[in-house]
């Protein structure tokens, strides 16, 4: 029970372990796939808007494993991310589709027009 009520405020707990071992693999990785791993992450944090636990802790996951299969393969930085690597953070970000916050800004924004339109008429 108080675990329930733990995880009710802070969120769960199985997500945030298993988000701090994908950060963990992060700092593993060897140079310069470690940098570019944690930029990625950085960018995707801000990007991304996820309010869905869940989805952020499989975007990191799969993240983690994209730059672990490069370093073990000798893959080039460039050949993963192409010329843009905001193109590419954001296309990957777009694979996840879980809550953002901007969700309930754009419910919120249209509510308010709708009940504006009716203390128009």
């Amino acid at each position: 029970m108080p675990r329930s009520w733990i995880e009710r405020i802070t969120g769960s707990l199985k997500q945030k372990k298993q988000y701090k071992q994908f950060t963990a693999r992060i700092d593993a990785l060897p140079e310069p796939y470690q940098a570019t791993a944690k930029a990625f992450q950085r960018y995707l944090m801000y990007y991304g808007g996820l309010t869905d636990g869940s989805t952020l802790v499989v975007m990191t996951g799969d993240l983690v494993e994209l730059f672990e299969r490069a370093a073990v393969d000798g893959t080039s930085i460039r050949e993963i991310i192409s010329d843009d690597p905001v193109d590419f953070a954001e296309t990957f970000a777009q694979a996840y589709s879980g809550a953002q916050w901007i969700d309930k800004e754009r419910t919120r924004l249209t509510k308010a027009i709708e009940d504006a339109e009716r203390g128009q008429k």
